[in-house]
């Protein structure tokens, strides 16, 4: 008689066994990330230093940069997920209508209603703004696509609040930096879903964030200390489209990224162990004192975001399933904190700023899930006329065949996709 193998103690299964799209804490996850970011930018936006991390960390990182990191292993994990099961034409599709809208959206309420709203604040009358050599017309033509290929002020506004001492940040919204990062992980998962390499070389993808892994494994070991920062953040490369883009910034995101695209690849391989969360935990916690965090930080945060999003009580995978504002509070955060500084709010201390600038980005992340989001989501099955034209077309010829019977998905297999928020 054969017996079973001991299971360790805080063992719960492997991903696979444990995830379910209808059944995870993701959505309270990028809440809690989105909001990070707002808060983190309370600190440099309202006074001018980093958020309290960045010194403790030896300046290697902050709370908004951790919480984009955050962002892309949830994002790698889910998208890849996407990307194995949808055909190109429809993962580009879905992709889009994610990430262009709202950002589209944010663009037009920041640059034809907030910013002109400031400009009048400032001068009695709005004469000058809309003619302005850097006006709302040439943010939004250098926006559109995430390039930031022009300015990041619109009509000398923020210029205004830095020069009368109010602002620190000479940027309209310095949060949509990730965005064009997030859109390049995009591509670069739908190449390899074309491919053919998420189904049938999956080996590839780990191989590909073992690479990146050892140029910033590399840099670190030749960095001044062990709590500096690895990589010539200076070195950029022109990407079609995109514009300007960090080398830096295009491996260590795209590193993380691809952590979670492994998770989701080797998900019936992965263990969800309370005790490796912990361990992660404890590197995490060290690398961020010690040095490292970007080697070995980053993985084990990665972990522990997984771990969260099954291990979180029920209660928890309520939160974003119906409305998901994460996306909408940090495409707005920066802006709303950078209006709330130019009309002198940081006066009252940063806890009274903080929720002045949450009960504005929350206001506005709802508008944004409700009149644009949610509606453009609704459109993630449209087919344009002419592509269903030749889809019918050899139907209609064709011998009509019994109807197939929809396969079973196999034990852990994913279910149909749940709607991402990207980030940071």
């Amino acid at each position: 008689m054969s017996r079973r193998a001991p299971v360790l103690p805080g063992h719960r299964g492997t991903l696979a066994e444990l995830y379910s799209s209808r059944a995870n804490s993701f959505g309270v996850l990028r809440l809690v990330l989105a909001s990070s970011v707002v808060l983190s930018h309370v600190w440099p936006l309202g006074w001018g230093p980093l958020d309290p991390l960045w010194r403790w960390s030896g300046e290697q990182t902050d709370v908004g940069k951790m919480a984009v990191i955050g962002f892309f292993v949830l994002s790698g994990f889910m998208i890849t997920g996407s990307g194995a099961r949808s055909t190109s034409g429809r993962y580009a599709w879905h992709r889009a209508l994610r990430i262009l809208p709202g950002l589209w959206g944010s663009l037009l309420v920041s640059s034809l209603l907030i910013l002109p709203a400031l400009y009048y604040w400032l001068h009695g009358s709005v004469n000058g703004y809309w003619n302005h050599a850097e006006g709302p017309f040439s943010y939004l033509k250098g926006m559109w696509n995430t390039s930031i290929s022009t300015h990041w002020d619109i009509s000398g506004v923020v210029a205004e609040g830095k020069a009368r001492g109010t602002n620190f940040d000479g940027s309209v919204n310095g949060a949509l930096w990730s965005l064009k990062y997030e859109i390049f992980c995009y591509v670069m998962v739908g190449l390899l879903a074309a491919g053919g390499v998420l189904r049938r070389a999956r080996r590839f993808v780990p191989l590909l964030a073992g690479a990146l892994g050892l140029l910033i494994l590399r840099d670190w070991l030749t960095a001044p200390s062990l709590r500096g920062i690895p990589g010539d953040m200076a070195s950029a490369v022109q990407v079609p489209l995109l514009g300007s883009m960090s080398v830096h910034f295009v491996v260590h995101l795209c590193f993380v990224f691809l952590i979670g695209a492994c998770f989701q690849l080797y998900r019936d391989r992965l263990p969800i162990h309370d005790g490796l969360a912990a361990l992660c935990a404890v590197v995490l916690g060290a690398t961020l004192l010690f040095g490292g965090v970007f080697v070995f930080g980053y993985p084990a945060f990665a972990y522990l975001l997984l771990w969260l999003a099954v291990r979180l009580p029920s209660p928890f995978q309520k939160v974003g399933r119906k409305r998901d504002y994460s996306y909408g509070i940090y495409i707005y955060g920066f802006t709303v904190e950078q209006a709330l500084a130019l009309m002198g709010y940081a006066k009252y201390g940063k806890p009274v700023f903080l929720l002045l600038a949450m009960a504005g980005t929350v206001a506005l992340a709802a508008l944004s899930w409700h009149l644009v989001e949610s509606p453009a989501m609704k459109l993630k099955n449209w087919t344009p006329w002419f592509v269903r034209k030749l889809q019918r077309g050899p139907a209609a010829t064709a011998p009509e065949q019994p109807a197939a019977t929809a396969p079973v998905p196999a034990p852990g297999e994913a279910k149909p996709e749940q709607s991402s928020t990207v980030s940071a």
